[in-house]
């Protein structure tokens, strides 16, 4: 169960709001999005948030851009995300699509074919069904429901037939 925080009713001011985002930001990567819940969480106007987040922006405290790229390699290091599942979770962050798209192509593709292969061998390892085609759609749901490429599991399948017939 989550606690409920009271919420801060007295207005940050544009200066002080300044300090804790920057101070925020040097800590960690935050979209600009996310720089604009806070501001309005802290009933900064409108106008002050827009340039608290241009003024963020030029001293390079958040780039969007940047953001993307670091949450789809962390998401696929740390959560085994597929490029599908991350291009939706930014969308739904409300991030723009040439931002999103960089962060996509910065996924190495090698540590994402290896990660893929240790989910799916990893599926079939916990397989009790022995029947192929049943193996074969167990295997696919799940790596699918993770964000992957259906034609990307089927070919690591496809290799890994031998391997996924003897475990």
């Amino acid at each position: 169960m989550m606690l409920s925080r009271k919420r801060n009713t007295a207005p940050v001011s544009y200066e002080q709001a300044l300090q804790r985002l920057a101070s925020l930001c040097s800590q960690s990567e935050h979209s600009s999005a996310e720089i604009r819940q806070k501001a309005a969480s802290w009933l900064l106007s409108p106008a002050d948030t827009d340039r608290l987040v241009d003024y963020l922006t030029d001293e390079r405290y958040i780039d969007d851009e940047r953001y993307c790229k670091a949450y789809a390699n962390d998401k696929l290091r740390y959560n085994h995300w597929g490029r599908f599942k991350i291009r939706q979770m930014l969308q739904f962050q409300g991030l723009a699509s040439e931002h999103i798209r960089a962060g996509l192509e910065s996924i190495n593709d090698e540590e994402y074919k290896k990660i893929l292969t240790e989910i799916i061998l990893s599926k079939i390892r916990s397989l009790k069904d022995t029947e192929p085609y049943t193996r074969y759609a167990k295997v696919m749901r799940h790596a699918t429901s993770k964000g992957f490429e259906s034609d990307a599991i089927a070919k690591l399948l496809s290799e890994c037939g031998e391997n996924a017939q003897n475990e």
